[in-house]
């Protein structure tokens, strides 16, 4: 399981990506951080459900930030399977395979000591002239987001009744000069339920935010449960892919640790008792691009965190997500084939070859699952496979199962099994009203009558698999087996 490449934080990711051709473009143009920085990459590289026009293309690094001398900004890092792979130094169809030998195998982090790279500057909020916006280069993806988004901070925090911490990405948006709002979605993350207990013992929640990060850390924070319950620290699992221990440092003015070669660290306090407004300076009514490919609505149920202090890296680097774009595919999308492998490995092993949590879904509203039927009573299985996954992902609203012989990783070959491997009449399987994710404009009784409350959806299983007393007769075209090399060497 141990990387054989030296990827250990975000500067030597972009080292890796430098030496391969392609992966990495680099500007030293003036970009603006409001709006314009997201519009131009737009067009470079996001992919996903960005709207068209758009392509899944190189990461890249401004180094001409407008109002930010200092700083440069890397949007796209893992917006492609394939950079994701190379990365983490892995086939990019086997990473959800990676990452579940990694959540079954953790290793717990260290705390670093002696300096931390994180801590090279230092700016308290007690300072005189101390501004987030002047010391933080956090885009706005659109003209009419809340504000200034930081989209890829690695927000740390510890139970204040177990002490058990956890990392988490949640959306973070300044606010005030010391002030950030955060979206804590009720009931579905881990720092949310440390933030009700805290409020209902009347304390405040320290809280610190590492941006610019080893990639492994990026993808490890999305996991969710079941595969990581409560008291089940992410950073384990990142720790477990590099097959070293992700290294921690103690905050300067709170009780908490921060990520330790992280390019940006920010500290401070949830403030529980109170909820804050998020679009209250721009009034716009949206939050930002959200993974469906919508401006998300602004949340008036926000939470507030009071900055304490800033300590970047020098020179640091702001690392951001467009939002809707194959990024998020990357981040939600392989933790969720990891936890679908693992579930459905244990209850049928050997059955499900592969999964994959595709772009149309943002990585989280479809998963395609390769399933072998060996023997006549696997038929039905696949389906209880499908529900399985709903099971482990409950932000999953639709599961297209195909054989062995389709390639869950090309949606054409998805659609051709569709198209000659079922009716819809028989391999159909809806399961109405039940909850998803609010995201999706269409989850949402308006939408349909048959949905109760907003966020529950109608999910659906598509069984594009052959009935296994029918495989003779679904038999794809025998090409010859060669290598093409000898004619076409490139290839």
């Amino acid at each position: 399981m141990p990387m054989s490449n030296s990827v250990h934080d975000l500067r030597s990711a972009l080292a890796l990506l430098r030496s391969i051709p392609g992966q990495l473009v680099e500007t030293d143009v003036e970009v603006k951080p409001e709006a314009e920085l997201s519009g131009v990459y737009r067009y470079v590289g996001a992919g996903g459900t960005v709207k068209r026009p758009t392509r899944e293309g190189p990461a890249m690094l401004f180094h001409n930030i407008a109002g930010h001398p200092d700083a440069r900004v890397l949007i796209g890092l893992l917006a492609s399977r394939g950079r994701v792979g190379k990365l983490l130094d892995c086939d990019p169809r086997e990473l959800g395979r990676l990452l579940c030998r990694a959540a079954e195998n953790p290793i717990q982090p260290v705390t670093l000591r002696g300096p931390a790279p994180c801590q090279e500057v230092v700016h308290l909020a007690t300072e005189p002239g101390f501004d987030l916006n002047r010391l933080i280069p956090a885009p706005t993806n659109t003209p009419v987001d809340a504000g200034p988004y930081i989209t890829l901070g690695m927000c740390y925090a510890s139970h204040p009744d177990s002490g058990v911490s956890d990392v988490t990405i949640h959306r973070l948006c300044i606010q005030g000069p010391d002030e950030l709002s955060v979206f804590l979605q009720p009931g579905s993350r881990h720092i949310g339920a440390m933030a009700e207990c805290a409020e209902a013992l009347g304390q405040n929640l320290p809280i610190s935010i590492s941006i610019g990060v080893d990639p492994a850390i990026e993808i490890s924070s999305c996991f969710e449960p079941p595969t990581t319950p409560l008291g089940f620290n992410e950073l384990s699992i990142a720790g477990a892919v590099r097959g070293k221990a992700v290294e921690m440092t103690d905050c300067i003015t709170i009780r908490e640790q921060a990520i330790a070669h992280a390019e940006y660290v920010i500290e401070g306090e949830i403030v529980t008792g109170e909820r804050v407004q998020e679009d209250r300076n721009s009034h716009t009514g949206f939050a930002m691009p959200e993974f469906p490919g919508y401006n998300g609505p602004a949340s008036s149920e926000c939470w507030r965190i009071k900055v304490k202090a800033v300590t970047p890296r020098r020179e640091p680097i702001m690392q951001t997500c467009i939002g809707p774009s194959e990024e998020h595919v990357s981040m939600a999308g392989i933790p969720t084939e990891a936890s679908i492998l693992g579930m459905i490995d244990k209850a049928m092993p050997g059955k499900l070859l592969n999964v994959y949590c595709a772009s149309p879904g943002g990585g989280k509203y479809m998963a395609v699952l390769q399933f072998k039927k060996s023997v006549p009573t696997d038929e039905g299985k696949q389906r209880q496979a499908a529900l399985l996954a709903f099971s482990a992902f409950m932000e999953l609203k639709h599961i297209f199962i195909v054989d062995e012989d389709v390639d869950p990783f090309d949606l054409k070959d998805v659609l051709w099994a569709m198209n000659t491997r079922f009716q819809g009449d028989r391999d159909i399987i809806t399961i109405p009203d039940v909850r998803c994710h609010p995201l999706d404009p269409s989850n949402d009784p308006r939408y349909s009558p048959n949905l109760h409350n907003r966020g529950n959806a109608c999910k659906t299983i598509f069984d594009c698999t052959v009935p296994f007393a029918q495989k003779d007769r679904f038999v794809r075209a025998p090409f010859l087996d060669l290598d093409p090399t000898r004619w076409v060497p490139e290839v």
